[in-house]
């Protein structure tokens, strides 16, 4: 496959498992049309064009020719200067990577992961959060984590690919959005009743099942397993953690439970205060399912998979 391919097999996939549906992307795609074209020539000489079709700003071919054909790959969950490094070392050995893949966005994809935080509007309104609310929620914590992005030296590990001319791609609301539809999917056919039933069906998964023997297996921190878990809401994506003031909001649209990759302490408390149980599945755990499921379509067009970095590697193939 050619990186170019990879790439827009990563948006194609992402955009199918989109929870805001097909209408709402293509309503979204089309608005940035609008606006840049309404834009001076000043501002489109800045602008990224990829936004005019790609509708995830933490997803893009950071280095490297799109045209390059590529027949293997290292994928890992975070891909920094010591990851390229690898790549390179492998290379001389003789194990040659044509592309280094990451699923957390570096970068100016990393730069630019704020700007995909705006689908958990959608997921809200979608839960029976008024838009009007869940946008008003989401619009200071969106600004916060674009603030936060600034300080970072957010290019290091991309000047290292460049050095070494190894290409480096990255991959992750679109990875993301097929681990919640996966998960959804496996929640609606087994329906667990209660917390200690969906931590069966997730020690069910491959990923999950491997990040336990790791001692990073699901775990209950809201709530306890006996537990009826009530209308349940997979929450892993949309870049980051959202508004801690959700929480209310969720309560009274009738969520009951969350199943998340992740919590800081102040979500964990506003989701207790409201009596919102929460599982924690596992930040690597299923960032690495989402990622096998996309690494999955590259392996059937016979690209090898080396994996590094938190990957927890399983093929369902």
């Amino acid at each position: 496959m050619k990186l170019s391919e990879i790439y827009h097999l990563a948006v194609e996939k992402g955009m199918e498992a989109d929870p805001r549906g097909e209408e709402r992307i293509k309503k979204i795609l089309s608005d940035r049309k609008k606006e840049y074209e309404k834009m001076e020539d000043k501002e489109k000489n800045i602008f990224d064009v990829q936004k005019l079709s790609n509708p995830y700003d933490d997803t893009r071919i950071l280095w490297g020719d799109p045209n390059i054909e590529v027949k293997k790959v290292l994928a890992g969950i975070d891909i920094g200067g010591e990851e390229i490094l690898l790549a390179d070392r492998l290379r001389e050995r003789g194990e040659f990577i044509d592309l280094v893949i990451s699923h957390h966005p570096e970068g100016f994809a990393l730069a630019g992961l704020y700007g995909v935080m705006d689908l958990q509007e959608d997921v809200l309104y979608k839960l029976g959060v008024p838009i009007n609310i869940a946008e008003g929620l989401m619009e200071p914590r969106i600004k916060e984590v674009e603030r936060n992005m600034l300080p970072l030296n957010h290019n290091r590990a991309v000047d290292t690919a460049r050095i070494l001319n190894i290409p480096f791609l990255c991959v992750h609301t679109p990875a993301d959005n097929m681990v919640v539809k996966f998960l959804e999917r496996e929640f609606e056919e087994k329906k667990p009743e209660t917390l200690g039933d969906i931590i069966d069906v997730l020690m069910e998964i491959p990923e999950y099942k491997k990040a336990a023997q790791l001692n990073a297996g699901p775990k209950c921190i809201v709530g306890c397993e006996r537990n009826r878990a009530g209308k349940i809401f997979v929450d892993m994506t949309g870049g980051t953690s959202g508004s801690e003031e959700s929480y209310e909001k969720l309560a009274e649209a009738g969520v009951g439970t969350i199943v998340g990759m992740h919590m800081g302490e102040k979500h964990r408390k506003e989701a207790e205060k409201h009596h919102i149980n929460v599982v924690i599945a596992g930040h690597y755990a299923s960032d690495s399912l989402g990622f096998n499921l996309f690494l999955d379509l590259l392996e059937k067009q016979n690209v090898k998979i080396e994996s590094c970095s938190g990957l927890i590697r399983y093929s369902r193939l």
